[in-house]
């Protein structure tokens, strides 16, 4: 009864825990998809209140242009009716407009037609004998009425400069008031585009100028004119115009490119037109999406969190009885592996002191368990090698690596001391994960070793003299040659060739040339007297002696030792004429390596041509380099 009771408290408290997690995680999403609503908003809003401010600017400007074309009108219109056509006032007319420096950068042209549209006088350097404008829109719309107000005309390609125009016109009259002629300006659109140019407004905004019955005047971006000229009186803004007030924020899906824009437009309260300022609905909110990614990962992160410590918390008791019973089962475990395991197996704490090890310690190290239960771990590890060790077992203990392998030298109770390699893994906490020792298999390595130590030697030299192999060479005259040319001291080296061995190979056989060259290597090995001195065999019946620090005078002193070393042997080769004993021919070369200016394979190169003129000179010599090639001089 008192279970069934426990059961259903119990059932009661995770419904009610279960409920009040579902509401708090519902209040949290709640909460920020209002949140991110509302930022939505201040985006458009902001990018509103930057069209607004951007129209009005460039219906100022837009005024501004349109205004110096009127007054230029309203000057040149007094001049017409005031001066007449007749043929002086036109030329002077010319040379006024010819010489008057208008802003060009506006005004674009100033024209002057008569009453049949023949041209009478501009600003263009053109010849206009025999241009009429009387097609024009602009030239019928004066010629049909008597209004004497401007005319904004629809834009059109110019017949001057072939670029697209805004023209503003005049009529004016004879002194009867019968129609005279008309006076026209024009504006570049291209001036309006590099205006627009200056203001930034998103990869896909736009600023437009468009006539008050929908007719576009310009728009930026657009500079092959394309949009030009377009009838846009259909769209919604010019439909309901009677209806909307003469400024307001826009929203609509542009007809030229088919976005979804913001926008604000400005109709222009003394001139027929309106600008029209957008950007990308996209643009505007891109970054608000970037922002709200973000934030929405972060809510749904910590929204999961809240539910899976809520499940954590009624799981976690029942878990922690589980994992006792499973870590009982694992310790018997472990037991019976190591002490069945022909490695040695330790425990060790994160105070590097032995918490358990197998009874293989003995075969492993000749130390009972017991005898090292609760000793340092690594007091056994050669001193060479401790510090390299411990690295390796602080990188585990710090959590910087899971398991390192590690190969090192340890006192054995009987054999003094052996080559040990040991697998390392770190041990944690079952409660927190927490790291709280690592566990070492070690087996002993001494037979590898030495074998390894072997193959390393076999690599290392030539198997008939026991010298220095070609690879060892190589790689000696390197490294010596970069310490020499760091502390600028000298290299010295000598090429050494047993005379006529072929031959002597061919009269004694091969096993006495084998036994011929273990002798010329015992006397090379023996004038190796330095550590850093190196015999080794180049190739054949060729020797080489590397010797680090010295100049060519003790190059030549070790080289006729060699030859003085032969003599003494007096090992017969009776076609070796005219000694009948074995001879060597020497090339010798030193140099004192400067930076780049030579690379060590010269000092071979010359050593080699030494040998090459010790044996065209008659064998049985040491020549020096410096007899035969000169090497290459620094330059200043």
């Amino acid at each position: 009864m008192v279970k069934g009771r426990n059961e259903l408290s119990s059932n009661r408290l995770a419904l009610v825990a279960t409920a009040f997690v579902a509401l708090a995680c519902a209040a949290i999403l709640a909460l920020s998809g209002w949140r991110e609503w509302e930022s939505r908003a201040v985006y458009l809003r902001n990018a509103e209140v930057d069209m607004t401010n951007l129209a009005r600017s460039l219906t100022q400007h837009a005024d501004d242009t349109f205004d110096l074309a009127e007054t230029i009108l309203a000057g040149m219109v007094d001049r017409m009716e005031t001066g007449g056509t007749d043929p002086a006032a036109l030329a002077k007319l010319q040379a006024f407009l010819q010489q008057r420096q208008f802003n060009r950068q506006r005004i674009r042209g100033i024209f002057v037609y008569d009453e049949t549209g023949r041209w009478l006088a501009t600003t263009e350097q053109i010849n206009f004998a025999g241009l009429n404008n009387s097609d024009r829109e602009y030239f019928q719309h004066h010629l049909a009425r008597p209004d004497r107000s401007s005319f904004f005309g629809r834009p059109v390609k110019s017949r001057s400069g072939g670029q697209w125009i805004v023209t503003v016109s005049r009529r004016f009259n004879h002194p009867d008031g019968t129609f005279a002629g008309v006076v026209l300006t024009t504006i570049d659109v291209a001036y309006f585009l590099r205006f627009y140019e200056q203001f930034e407004v998103g990869t896909n905004g736009a600023i437009s100028l468009l006539s008050a019955d929908g007719i576009l005047l310009a728009r930026s971006g657009d500079d092959e004119g394309a949009y030009v000229g377009r009838d846009m009186s259909s769209a919604p803004l010019f439909r309901e115009q009677q209806t909307r007030p003469a400024a307001s924020v826009y929203y609509f899906k542009s007809p030229l490119d088919g976005l979804q824009r913001l926008s604000y437009y400005q109709r222009s309260s003394r001139y027929p037109f309106l600008v029209l300022a957008t950007k990308a609905q996209d643009d505007v909110l891109a970054p608000w999406r970037q922002a709200v990614l973000a934030r929405i990962a972060i809510v749904l992160g910590l929204t999961l969190l809240i539910a899976l410590i809520g499940y954590y918390l009624i799981r976690q008791l029942a878990q922690r009885q589980r994992m006792a019973t499973a870590l009982l089962a694992k310790e018997a475990d472990f037991r019976l592996l190591a002490e069945q395991s022909s490695d040695m197996v330790m425990r060790i704490g994160l105070d590097e002191v032995i918490r358990y090890v197998s009874p293989s310690s003995v075969r492993v190290i000749g130390w009972t368990a017991e005898r090292l239960m609760g000793t340092q771990a690594l007091g056994g590890v050669n001193a060479e090698d401790r510090l390299r060790v411990e690295q390796a077992v602080a990188a585990l203990k710090n959590g910087e690596a899971e398991e390192a392998r590690i190969v090192y030298r340890n006192r054995h109770r009987e054999k003094g001391e052996i080559w040990v390699e040991t697998a390392l893994r770190v041990t944690r906490a079952p409660d927190t994960a927490a790291i709280d020792g690592v566990v070492a298999i070690s087996r002993d390595m001494t037979k590898q070793k030495d074998l390894e130590d072997k193959l390393a030697v076999l690599a290392t030299s030539d198997g008939l003299t026991g010298l220095a192999n070609r690879r060892q060479f190589d790689e000696r005259l390197a490294d010596e040659w970069a310490r020499a040319r760091r502390a600028g001291g000298p290299l010295s080296l000598l090429l050494v060739d047993v005379d006529h061995f072929k031959k002597f190979n061919d009269h004694y056989g091969h096993q006495a040339g084998d036994g011929c060259l273990r002798a010329v290597a015992r006397i090379l090995a023996a004038q190796a007297r330095r550590p850093a001195d190196l015999a080794a065999r180049y190739g054949g019946e060729e020797f080489v002696l590397l010797l680090p620090n010295t100049d060519a005078e003790g190059c030549v002193q070790v080289g006729e030792r060699i030859r003085e070393a032969l003599r003494e042997l007096g090992m017969l080769h009776a076609q070796n004429l005219p000694s009948r004993l074995i001879t060597v021919s020497i090339g010798g070369a030193t140099n004192v390596p400067r930076e780049a200016v030579t690379e060590c394979g010269a000092l071979v190169a010359a050593a080699d041509r030494a040998l090459y003129a010790a044996k065209e000179s008659g064998r049985d010599r040491l020549v020096m380099s410096g007899e035969v090639v000169a090497w290459p001089a620094r330059s200043a």
